[in-house]
């Protein structure tokens, strides 16, 4: 038998499940719900406005990503729509940093009980209090899931006006933790891990179901790590009786963390902000590499948005309007090293400005096939040095093989069978060039261009 993990791994898939149909249901915590699996069980593949629109995305701008996703996107694979930060701030800016230093102390769009609403002026949709529901119908309608992003906490103008809190006898007052705040966004307080705490995070995802919500990224919970609002809001959504999958943000998510974050969060961020630099995209190798035995089915290390194509219109956080800084071979680099190492695909451009090159990329079915394979097998950095890498991850039609070039120059880079459990006979495919290379024994080398990558499928002939 060539890989025997490959069996246990495929059935072991199948553990959550069988928890839940043999514990009670009150038994059933975070680390063996089904959700996890069911949920997520390959990385999200999917679109957030933020690279290109910051804070300032509207509805009109969300639609049209939609329908060019459902386009020329889904039939690959990628199927989530989300709103990045502060949809419930009438007023957007070019640089949310600025935006958030202005906007301290502003009204914010709320229902009665306190919760956020989007801004009708940004989504006419959401008029009368309707919220998010209508446009995550259209969304459904193309076949596609919607998302957004929440701030950690209670607004702080809830904790001003004492607004009570739906479905529970408490106040925010009771709920907010008013030395707990982000020392980047001004609109929340902290929640206190008590029963007030957890009501109001109960009542904001039975809204969130309520709106047919599939997705929500939480900001302001990986760094500095707050354990038990994380725990309070996996709480809640497993309360409210509606699937959603749940992304922490931003990084880097700390280490100490990882058996926590890995049984409450579907995809969990692995760095701070990650944008078009080389530097950016160098660090994440070794950030990847050190995440990899804690990901699987539902649970997913995530290297963060894939800032290629048309980014930056209204966010100037990284530079201006711009098509993306990455060259091809960056991209290509980019792209192989998410998908080896599982990462969630969440696209950071103005899907209507695709290019033909990006959107070739982007519809690589061999190369998306690393990242969403079934078995969710972590990758192995085998080998390292000189600016010469190799990545390995069994896969269900054979052994994915990434062989990547981190240096300033065209290098040499060989893959031996013994380092990659290999042996005997392997025919080897380029999944960039979807060509058959030739079968190879003991070890296959190649030129890799500098910043660049061969990936290859390793099969028996």
């Amino acid at each position: 038998m060539r890989n025997p993990m490959r069996i246990l791994t495929r059935y072991s898939m199948c553990l959550p499940m069988l928890i839940a149909l043999i514990l009670p249901a009150h038994w059933v915590t975070a680390a063996a719900g089904p959700a996890f699996w069911k949920w997520a069980p390959t990385p999200p593949m999917g679109w957030n406005s933020y690279d290109a629109w910051g804070t300032s995305v509207n509805q009109q701008e969300v639609l049209a990503n939609a329908r060019y996703m459902a386009k020329y996107l889904r039939v690959h694979g990628w199927k989530y729509v989300i709103i990045d930060a502060r949809w419930y701030d009438r007023t957007s800016s070019l640089n949310d940093r600025e935006l958030n230093r202005q906007r301290a102390g502003a009204k914010l769009y709320a229902d009665a009980f306190g919760r956020l609403l989007p801004a009708p002026n940004r989504f006419p949709s959401a008029s009368g209090g309707r919220g998010f529901k209508a446009l995550a119908a259209q969304v459904h309608a193309m076949g596609l899931k919607f998302g957004f992003h929440m701030m950690r906490g209670i607004p702080r103008q809830d904790y001003k006006s004492n607004t009570p809190i739906a479905g529970s006898h408490y106040t925010a007052r009771q709920a907010a933790d008013t030395k707990s705040v982000c020392g980047w966004c001004p609109d929340m307080y902290g929640v206190r891990n008590n029963a007030a705490g957890q009501a109001w995070y109960n009542s904001c995802a039975r809204l969130w179901a309520s709106w047919g919500v599939d997705f929500v990224k939480v900001d302001d919970l990986s760094s500095p790590y707050h354990k038990d609002e994380i725990t309070m809001i996996r709480k809640a959504i497993y309360a409210c009786g509606h699937p959603i999958v749940l992304s922490t943000s931003a990084g880097p998510t700390p280490m100490w963390a990882a058996q926590h974050v890995s049984t409450h969060a579907n995809m969990w961020r692995i760095s701070g902000d990650f944008w078009d630099r080389w530097n950016d995209l160098n660090r994440q190798f070794d950030l990847l590499a050190r995440w990899q035995k804690y990901i699987g089915p539902g649970h997913w290390a995530d290297a963060d948005m894939i800032p290629f194509g048309h980014i930056g219109i209204k966010n100037t956080i990284a530079g201006g309007n711009r098509e993306t800084r990455f060259t091809e071979n960056e991209q290509h680099t980019l792209f192989s090293l998410w998908s080896l190492g599982s990462s969630p695909l969440m696209l950071g451009d103005n899907l209507p400005d695709t290019d033909a090159r990006t959107l070739s990329i982007l519809t690589n079915d061999e190369v998306i096939a690393v990242d969403q394979d079934p078995l969710g097998r972590p990758a192995r950095r085998i080998k390292e040095g000189g600016g010469k890498e190799v990545w390995v991850k069994a896969v269900e039609n054979g052994t994915a093989v990434g062989l990547f070039n981190r240096g300033s120059k065209t290098a040499k880079v060989t893959l031996y069978w013994r380092d990659a459990g290999l042996a005997g006979k392997e025919t080897l495919r380029n999944l960039w060039t979807h060509k058959n290379i030739g079968t190879f024994e003991q070890r296959y080398s190649t030129m890799v261009p500098a910043h660049g990558v061969v990936l290859l499928l390793a099969k028996r002939p």
